[in-house]
């Protein structure tokens, strides 16, 4: 009886642990077990993977493309050197070919990506570049309902979540979305409880539930038409009653799921550019696209895509019956998210896609800019200096706290806030408000807006002008924080 081919046997050939390993082993013994030799098994496990080529970093940078124009105060150019510093460590990975920024850049933290950049990598997923808040997203239904604008904004409060954590069990949502995780992946094993506590649930900081007007313009509908969306047009076109559409937008990311998948594959990335490149960067680490790792985590991204598309599709469908909503369109775009086209891995964060599909059809976007201001409709004009992409908001240039510390006191805080959302139903879910979060802490909507256009990243067709937004508000302490008196 021929013995197994065991773990340490492989080993010696070459082989490193981990799940080929596992997999030549079975392919091996399955021989051996079917009457085959020795030499019979061990060529059915074949050879060891040949260990990905080390490289260096580029002796020249690669170059930074800005789709900012020039800074017209102090502020914008402490922020847009800020921006440039960090992007700078980028420039030179090796397996980085291009890096941009749009007009809403800002530092977000150490990383070396900022808000707003964007980066194209050659078979390559470098898993800071999407950062930790995978497929962060915008959605938007267009509807008729015989609700007002504050019942629809009540509606809303009751369907959607905002805060830390997740929803307690007992009120976690259903949908098939749940059983479509891969338990046999690692960057999504043992996750079943990210995936169920946050559906229905839009976390914190500036996520959103916003409910707007859309005119239905003939220049809109044109614009729909000529962009290749006639079927939407169409649609839209044929709504009865007045000549607009309310539209619901949510913006948020994949939660504590996409946080989890996030950690791993950062924890890969790590391992890798210890052993392939040792001067890489912080924050600048990548898992080789071809590698098995590579190939699990492309699949973990594309699973947490799938997810948070089913997260907003929940929260749009629950509000809809609630409201008595006649949906009459809808679509999607990311903004935190690693697309790929051919060879190249495009990164993004907060950089909304703005390429051409394969028919030639540019995709649609949504850019919003805050919650006083309208969210823009645009389509991608395929601009390959700035890869393609538009900006996913409005940015800032002081942080949260500098927002806040810019006020001479809480009266003249609270004067220039009331300004600022005059005639716009804010809702804090929490109760309490986050100036920090108001269009206070943000850019100049109408110069980013203009730099769209003066870039050419998109074309304006429509605006979505607003009525009423929920955000999270400032957050109580979460009780594992707390200290003990």
């Amino acid at each position: 009886m021929n013995q197994t081919i065991s773990g340490k046997e492989l080993i010696a050939r070459g082989w490193k642990t981990g799940p080929e390993l596992g997999a030549a082993l079975r392919r091996a013994n399955e021989v051996l077990s079917g009457g085959g030799n020795r030499e019979e098994a061990l060529a059915a496990a074949g050879l060891p993977p040949a260990e990905p080529s080390t490289l260096s970093l580029r002796a020249a940078p690669v170059e930074l493309t800005a789709a900012v124009g020039a800074p017209e105060t102090e502020e914008e150019a402490g922020n847009l050197a800020m921006v440039r510093e960090h992007m700078s460590r980028l420039l030179r990975v090796p397996v980085v070919t291009a890096a941009t920024v749009m007009p809403d850049c800002c530092p977000s933290g150490p990383s070396p990506i900022t808000v707003g950049g964007a980066i194209a990598a050659e078979n390559a997923l470098l898993p800071d570049s999407h950062s930790a808040d995978i497929c962060c997203s915008m959605c938007a239904t267009f509807y008729t309902s015989s609700f007002g604008a504050s019942q629809q904004l009540n509606t809303l409060m009751q369907v959607t979540r905002f805060g830390q954590g997740g929803r307690p069990e007992h009120q976690w949502v259903d949908h098939p979305v749940i059983g479509q995780r891969d338990d046999s992946n690692p960057f999504l094993k043992g996750l079943d409880r990210y995936v169920r506590m946050h559906l229905a649930d839009q976390g914190d900081g500036n996520h959103f539930s916003y409910i707007g007007q859309l005119n239905l313009t003939a220049e809109f509908l044109g614009g729909l038409d000529q962009a290749g969306y006639s079927d939407l047009a169409q649609e839209l076109s044929m709504t009865p009653g007045e000549p607009f559409v309310y539209v619901l937008v949510t913006h948020h990311g994949s939660r504590g799921l996409g946080a989890q998948v996030y950690k791993r594959g950062q924890e890969v990335a790590e391992r890798f550019a210890r052993r392939l490149c040792p001067e890489t960067p912080k924050g600048t680490e990548w898992i080789p696209f071809e590698t098995p790792e590579g190939q699990q985590y492309w699949k973990a991204l594309q699973y947490v895509q799938d997810w948070t598309k089913a997260n907003h599709e929940i929260i749009h469908t629950r509000f809809a019956l609630e409201a008595k909503a006649q949906s009459c369109g809808r679509f999607f775009n990311a903004h935190n998210f690693v697309w790929r086209r051919g060879d190249l891995f495009l990164h993004g964060k907060g950089a909304t896609p703005a390429w051409k599909d394969d028919t030639g059809r540019p995709l649609l976007g949504l850019i919003p800019l805050n919650m006083a201001s309208p969210i823009l409709i645009v389509a991608g004009n395929d601009n390959a200096r700035y890869l393609s992409f538009a900006p996913h908001g409005a940015g800032r240039n002081r942080s949260r706290t500098a927002t806040i510390q810019s006020f001479a006191n809480p009266d003249e805080m609270e004067k220039a806030y009331t300004e600022a959302t005059r005639g716009v139903d804010v809702r804090w879910y929490s109760g309490k408000k986050d100036v920090s979060e108001s269009p206070l802490g943000y850019k100049n909507a109408q110069k980013v807006k203009s730099e769209i256009q003066q870039f050419g990243l998109a074309t304006v067709i429509g605006e979505i002008q607003p009525l009423g937004c929920i955000m999270a508000g400032e957050q109580p302490e979460p009780f594992w924080k707390k200290k003990k008196k």
